[in-house]
């Protein structure tokens, strides 16, 4: 029972790979971008610090690169 809900949830086939790693690793990427924009947009001094603006640089380069990785893996 539990092996066909997660054939059937997962896509899981022995021919292709499940997409759902690369379509949570894209949603997130695109929940992170359009909330950056909302707070950039709300803002005058966003990012307030340079190490808040390198923070923000390396979460968003972070997230391209596991959405990208997920997206060869998965292909």
């Amino acid at each position: 029972m539990l092996h066909h809900i997660a054939t059937v949830v997962l896509a899981v086939d022995d021919h292709e790979p499940s997409k759902t790693p690369f379509y949570i690793c894209g949603g997130i990427l695109a929940l992170w971008a359009v909330t950056l924009g909302f707070i950039g947009l709300r803002s005058e001094t966003f990012p307030a610090t340079k190490s808040a603006a390198r923070g923000v640089m390396g979460i968003s380069v972070l997230l391209v690169a596991v959405a990208a990785a997920t997206a060869l893996i998965t292909s």
